[in-house]
């Protein structure tokens, strides 16, 4: 029950964080020790969803396994 709400407090402090929107951010706790994986498109948005959860109580441990993948620009291909 405890995990379940900490879960709660996890996701609502990702979703709400403005520099994450339209990010798939997966998540796992245990124990305290909280888990960070998926895709971001920067080192600073990586660094933001571990600014999100840092502070949250019950949070002694942040396990950052985001992976940054830079936007690409798609090349204009000539006829």
């Amino acid at each position: 029950m405890i995990e379940m709400r900490l879960n709660d407090r996890v996701l609502t402090a990702l979703e709400r964080n403005p520099y994450l929107a339209g990010r798939q951010l997966r998540f796992e706790t245990d124990h305290g020790r909280i888990t960070l994986r998926g895709v971001v498109r920067s080192y600073f948005q990586k660094q933001m969803a571990q600014e999100a959860v840092r502070r949250i109580d019950g949070i002694q441990e942040i396990d950052n396994e985001l992976e940054v993948v830079p936007t690409t620009w798609v090349r204009r291909q000539d006829p």
